[in-house]
């Protein structure tokens, strides 16, 4: 069970303390960050649950602790936490949204998803958008493993996580980074950067 502060307020100074400065990321810091950093149309209270369910999800997955607020990440880049988010119009004839949902995702997702688990997906669900982003991720694992040769784990889920929502390309992605882990290592960066001001300045450097 994810336990993350139940407030609005994602400038509290003090979640960021009494840890050190490379210690590993909680979720209740990533949270935090998320809530703060990513500037959103939906109801603070609908996001708060929403970024709970996420973690949740998340870590459900285990992905590596470097990676630790991925999902959030790339649902602040591609929706801004809407779940009724329409987007990649100009990719469509017709001029329809082919990307739906909290995490963009297209027609060929439910295609996928029908004929593995039988059941459709529904885009517009974040729930079920959430687990399939998180399950498509995985399932490049040992794909990635056997091309790239990465034994890291943080690398073979970073190689994992662009693989998965880009398209396919000759010889992988293995060193390659997608725009959602680098808004994420911008806010890991901003979390250490928030414990070491908590720190005396004789023990910040």
């Amino acid at each position: 069970m994810i336990t993350v502060p139940h407030t609005a307020h994602a400038e509290q100074a003090s979640a960021f303390c009494g840890r050190e400065k490379n210690d590993v990321i909680t979720h209740e810091e990533v949270f935090l960050i998320a809530l703060a950093r990513c500037s959103s149309r939906v109801a603070i209270i609908e996001r708060v649950s929403l970024l709970v369910m996420l973690l949740e999800i998340e870590n459900s997955f285990s992905p590596p602790v470097e990676l630790t607020g991925m999902l959030l990440a790339a649902a602040c880049l591609e929706s801004r936490y809407n779940a009724n988010a329409k987007g990649d119009h100009k990719f469509s004839k017709r001029r329809k949204p082919k990307a739906i949902g909290l995490l963009q995702i297209w027609p060929w997702a439910i295609r996928a998803n029908e004929k593995r688990t039988g059941k459709k997906l529904v885009r517009i669900d974040p729930l079920q958008s959430a687990i399939f982003w998180m399950d498509h991720i995985k399932r490049q694992l040992p794909r990635v493993k056997r091309v790239c040769g990465f034994k890291l784990e943080s690398r073979l889920w970073s190689a994992a996580w662009v693989t998965a929502i880009r398209a396919p390309k000759p010889g992988g992605r293995c060193y390659e980074r997608s725009k959602h882990e680098r808004l994420l290592h911008k806010w890991h960066r901003e979390i250490r950067k928030k414990r070491t001001a908590c720190l005396p300045s004789n023990l910040s450097r």
